[in-house]
């Protein structure tokens, strides 16, 4: 999902690709000269600083977000591209021209949000500035963080106040989320507004390392307790006050992207941004209603086994009201996939030749975020299940979303980036492109029907009912924002399709609304695979080894959607071969 919020997709692999082809060494050498240059200054312009064993930390204050910082930003990326353009691809050796490919997608959409001015409108209904500033956790290492920590937190209020600036130069050309979309998210600031140690912002000092002396310690809290009383509460009361009396009752009142200024050069580019691809909005309009359709009568055969007697629309109202499929408590849901994923993990190498050692965790969604975020979400570390509101987190829908958001999915996903045989350079190994991984993530989840995952006819409805509603996310995305449906008929149209819980098609809904073209990639990167994987099977018959094939979308971390496209083809040219074989894993 979101770059923010993966949790872990960001990852900290270095290091230049393997050459495979020969290219010209001057043209790679002045490719990787300036990618390198502008991830260092893309990181320095973010607020992170090279560490001494190479890696990033976050500095002492975070990122300058004024207009004249946002210009600064689209001049160096523009003339990014334009000395990109005098490189010639056909120079280059293989691994960088997908490295050109690669950097050529990630800077063409900084220009582009750059141009439309979309720092203006910092949060949607699902995301906010102000939400995820705190590590959560244990704290840091050492006393030099515990110092740069102080001084972001004292350098909120100059922060907030410029995305407060930004906001209202939004509000003034009426570039806004919709109004309705956000209802109730400044909620999610009431728990800043503590004092001292109740504040979000205390938590790492409770985990102060133990190597520090007992004077460091409690300087470091006595700072702490000063900076959260005179920084940070302020910060968000302000903020909170603004949201209240001038951004919400002045956000607008329409939905469509359409309707913001430049709105359809707007929302295509914003397809181009999640989608890595040029689609127009009427293809993929049409691409979901054939896809609802396909499913619909998918669904009915389930309905079918299960031996319900009623129509499909019964059969739904039937899910989403009968107890026996709501947990008791949060931990019941936890345990629920925690399983899921143990019996997954048991099939993992039928799924792919390169299995990597990390591991990861299954944890709650925090309270602060819970109401209005997804069912779930997974990265590197942990995976994350919404146990808020029960009734709205049927446990037949837990076996898809953990193979989504754990494994095969999201998770094992960015450890392989992390541990694959073969580098990539830094700024694709920090970079997450929505179609590729979210592709895989829905793929992950069909792929859970061959081993066996889905045990009951429930169970195989969840996992249709969550690939209906990435579809309907195809229909009622354009729907909005292209042909102006409404708040209602978008509410109605994933109701009737899917047995989502009311809840969930509120929040799922309004996300679509207020980011637009976000919730596109996850079914069109899906369709990707599954239609190479068709390909592969009749091209390569006997010869064709799933494992292989999972291997090479993997092994190439986040790409654009025509990156990988152009790589499976290739793999299947070549007969399928194990895409590590003949890697020397440097």
């Amino acid at each position: 999902m979101v770059r923010v919020l993966f949790l872990g997709l960001l990852l900290t692999v270095a290091g230049c690709a393997t050459n495979t082809g020969t290219g010209d060494a001057s043209a790679n050498e002045r490719l990787r000269a300036l990618y390198e240059r502008e991830f260092a200054w893309r990181q320095g312009e973010e607020g992170y600083r090279r560490r001494e064993d190479g890696d990033w930390e976050r500095g002492p204050v975070w990122p300058d977000v004024s207009p004249g910082a946002q210009a600064r930003r689209l001049a160096y990326w523009e003339q990014a591209l334009a000395e990109l353009a005098t490189i010639p691809r056909d120079a280059l050796s293989e691994d960088e021209q997908v490295n050109a490919a690669v950097f050529e997608e990630i800077i063409s959409a900084l220009v582009s949000n750059a141009r439309f001015r979309s720092y203006e409108a910092p949060l949607n209904s699902d995301t906010f500035f102000w939400g995820g500033l705190h590590p959560r956790g244990s704290g840091f290492d050492d006393e030099s963080a515990y110092r740069r920590y102080l001084a972001r937190l004292r350098d909120l209020p100059r922060y907030f106040a410029q995305q407060q600036a930004n906001m209202r130069a939004g509000l003034a050309r009426g570039y806004t989320p919709p109004a309705v979309t956000l209802k109730g998210r400044e909620q999610s600031i009431l728990p800043y507004l503590a004092r001292g140690r109740a504040n979000p912002f205390w938590e790492p000092l409770e985990g102060l390392p133990g190597h520090l002396d007992d004077a460091t310690r409690e300087a470091l809290r006595d700072e702490a307790l000063i900076a959260i009383d005179e920084a940070v509460v302020p910060a968000y009361g302000a903020l909170l006050a603004f949201l209240r009396e001038e951004y919400l009752p002045g956000a607008r009142r329409s939905l469509a992207a359409r309707d913001l200024p430049d709105g359809e050069a707007f929302y295509r580019a914003q397809i181009r941004r999640f989608t890595t691809l040029d689609l127009d909005p009427k293809t993929i309009h049409e691409t979901g209603l054939a896809e609802v359709a396909r499913i619909r009568a998918e669904m009915l055969a389930v309905k079918d086994d299960a031996g319900f007697e009623g129509d499909l629309d019964a059969f739904i109202a039937f899910l989403r009201t009968d107890p026996q499929f709501v947990a008791d408590s949060p931990e019941e849901l936890l345990g629920v996939s925690a399983y899921v994923a143990k019996r997954m993990d048991g099939h993992l190498d039928e799924v792919l030749g390169f299995l990597p050692r990390r591991r990861f965790t299954i944890r709650p969604v925090p309270d602060a975020i819970a109401p209005f975020y997804t069912g779930g979400r997974g990265g590197l570390e942990a995976c994350l299940m919404n146990t808020y509101d029960l009734p709205s987190r049927p446990l037949y829908n837990i076996p898809a979303l953990t193979l989504h958001e754990c494994a095969p999915g999201h998770a094992l996903q960015a450890a392989i980036a992390l541990e694959a045989p073969g580098s990539v350079p830094e700024f694709r190994a920090r970079n997450y492109f929505s179609g590729y991984g979210e592709g895989w993530g829905l793929y992950t989840e069909w792929l859970g029907k061959e081993f066996g995952i889905y045990r009951t006819p429930y169970e195989d409805f969840g996992r249709l009912s969550y690939e209906m509603w990435r579809a309907c996310r195809l229909v009622i995305d354009t729907g909005v924002h292209y042909f102006g449906w409404s708040r209602e008929q978008a509410l109605d149209y994933l109701a009737r399709h899917t047995a989502l819980s009311t809840h969930e098609v509120t929040t799922e809904v309004d996300r679509y609304i207020s980011w637009p073209a976000q919730a596109l990639a996850y079914k069109l990167g899906e369709l990707l695979i599954r239609e190479k994987r068709t390909e592969a099977e009749q091209v390569l018959g006997a010869d064709f080894d799933q494992r292989y094939f999972h291997d090479e979308i993997l092994r190439l971390r986040s790409v654009p959607l025509s990156v990988l496209e152009d790589a499976l083809d290739a793999w299947i040219a070549a007969g399928g071969p194990d895409p590590y074989a003949d890697r020397s894993g440097a």
